[in-house]
């Protein structure tokens, strides 16, 4: 079934249209990603509206919808009439998460339906599993981000800064075939390995430190995930012992992982390894997420994950240990649920590497 053949299955009686705002659907269900536009689905026509712009690439590659092109003649809105007149839409379901208070009520005001309906854990449900050529993008996406792994390694030097180690890993993904970074690097060294989503600062690095790396690449719109914990030249006994209780908590929850459990059944293994070892205060997150278009996506491995998982669905495995002030620890990989246990896409080593 071609995406948008999901999106229109959710058309009825009660909701005849769906107006798909976010970037993440739009991608989701034309297959092809534009930075602006919005999208009208009908059982009747399908229309995307985007400006000058993108309306040559759009019209080139979009597929299953009508391309036309907004002006300042003709604003979104206008255009939206003319289809919901054209395709006799009535009712109009949308993404709730994904309008300002603003939009939707330009929206409610300008637009000719009688009715809006919020939408959108529906609109994104499709996204819970991913069709095989979503994986394999997100497969190209964990090896590019393996690749550059591999090679920021050997650019860490004590006295560089975690500024400067973040903007070679960032060359590192672009080099190695990244369209960008699937969000914004966590670089961070010493005690701001605490902080489990820090920063890059200044700070210079020093033997005895612990680097926390967490990145991934963005390819064809599909997002990678990777955390690797380091050391600068030694690590005390300490830092070892973390370590390896991190390790175990994380392939003990990747040894649960498989579909027809929840999230939350994933999270407590982890967790107890964690508590188990005394550190239980001290991993104050959530084992893992689901992503795909976005970064975070659901369902999700947390002590509030109830979803049972499916064959198909992508997720995170990223246990850690903060110790404030002083370290911290984290080692993530990506996996796929499959009937009978998980695909780890991640190959990059976890064993404690020493720079």
């Amino acid at each position: 079934m071609k995406n948008l053949d999901k999106y229109l299955s959710l058309l009825n009686d009660e909701v005849n249209g769906l107006l798909l705002t976010s970037r993440y659907s739009r991608y989701y269900g034309a297959e092809f990603d534009i930075a602006e536009g919005v999208a009208i689905v009908s059982k009747k026509g399908c229309r995307y509206f985007t400006d000058s712009r993108y309306i040559e690439i759009a019209q080139r590659c979009i597929k299953g919808f009508e391309v036309i092109m907004t002006d300042l003649a003709h604003p979104f809105t206008l255009l939206l009439n003319e289809a919901i007149a054209d395709f006799g839409i009535t009712a109009l379901g949308y993404e709730e998460n994904y309008l300002t208070v603003a939009e939707l009520n330009t929206y409610e005001e300008k637009l000719n339906v009688k009715t809006f309906i919020g939408m959108n854990d529906k609109i994104s449900g499709f996204r819970t599993t991913k069709e095989e050529w979503e994986l394999a993008y997100m497969r190209k996406a964990q090896d590019i981000t393996d690749k550059s792994f591999s090679e920021i390694l050997t650019k860490i030097k004590a006295g560089m800064t975690e500024r400067e180690l973040q903007a070679e890993l960032i060359y590192c993904l672009y080099k190695n075939g990244a369209d960008g970074p699937a969000f914004d690097p966590i670089v961070v060294s010493g005690p701001n390995t605490s902080l489990p989503h820090g920063v890059a600062t200044d700070r210079v690095i020093c033997e005895g430190d612990f680097i926390t790396f967490d990145f991934g690449a963005l390819y064809n719109g599909y997002c990678a995930d990777m955390t690797r914990t380091v050391a600068v030249g030694y690590a005390t006994d300490e830092m070892k012992k973390v370590y390896d209780i991190v390790l175990q908590a994380q392939l003990a929850g990747i040894a649960a992982t498989r579909a027809g459990v929840t999230g939350k059944q994933i999270d407590a293994v982890a967790r107890k390894v964690i508590v188990d070892a005394g550190y239980g205060e001290y991993f104050g997150h959530g084992y893992g997420h689901s992503l795909g278009l976005e970064i975070h996506e659901a369902p999700n491995c947390n002590p509030r994950g109830e979803t049972v998982m499916e064959p198909g669905v992508i997720a995170s495995a990223e246990p850690g240990i903060y110790l404030p002030g002083k370290f911290g620890v984290r080692i993530e990989d990506v996996v796929i649920f499959t009937a009978d246990g998980c695909e780890n896409i991640t190959h990059s080593p976890k064993n404690l590497i020493i720079v």
